[in-house]
């Protein structure tokens, strides 16, 4: 028997006796979270990582993709999915801060529909997100930069959504106040 055929016997064996198991289990492992039900599911971890009793998150997000026409767009869901994770893990809401800054093709993101409907041609799949969110505290920010250059104004914003000078100043401010920027 060649090597590679031993390996791939051996490796058979060690799967079907579960020594071996598939590192992602796929989105059946993913579940509703506890404050924003219909977005940001998360799976359930045995961590090794505990997250410290009293501990406050003041995170940032930062968006300048846009969202696929009828997709919503990943970084808002990152955001629930961040409140969701820690919730559930135990650390109170009132604990979690979490802003995101808006900027480039994003803008068109935290439009009301008449506006978002004038530019892509459907409804914004984002607005539900962005109400869910802002109502549980989530700031969300938007590029004034971007928005000239989207000829996006004050009146074209989704409730909720706060018309800043600039991603940069939001950023600036932000940290300022103790907010982490967030890679993902």
């Amino acid at each position: 028997m060649s090597l590679q055929k031993l390996v791939v016997t051996l490796f058979g064996v060690l799967a079907l006796s579960g020594l071996i198991s598939s590192a992602q289990a796929g989105m059946e492992a993913f579940h509703a979270g506890p404050v924003f039900p219909d977005f940001g599911k998360i799976a359930s971890v045995d961590s090794q990582f505990p997250i410290p009793e009293g501990t406050v998150f003041k995170m940032v997000l930062d968006v300048s993709d846009a969202s696929k026409p009828g997709a919503l767009n990943r970084t808002f869901e990152s955001a629930a999915r961040f409140i969701n994770m820690h919730v559930d893990a135990g650390v109170p809401l009132e604990n979690i801060s979490v802003a995101v800054v808006v900027h480039g093709g994003a803008a068109l993101d935290v439009t009301q529909n008449s506006f978002y409907q004038a530019k892509r041609e459907s409804d914004n799949p984002n607005a539900a997100l962005i109400d869910a969110l802002t109502s549980k505290g989530v700031n969300i920010y938007l590029c004034g930069q971007s928005a000239a250059y989207a000829d996006v104004s004050n009146k074209d914003l989704l409730a909720g959504v706060t018309m800043a000078r600039s991603a940069m100043t939001a950023h600036a401010l932000l940290q300022q106040r103790g907010y982490t920027l967030n890679p993902f």
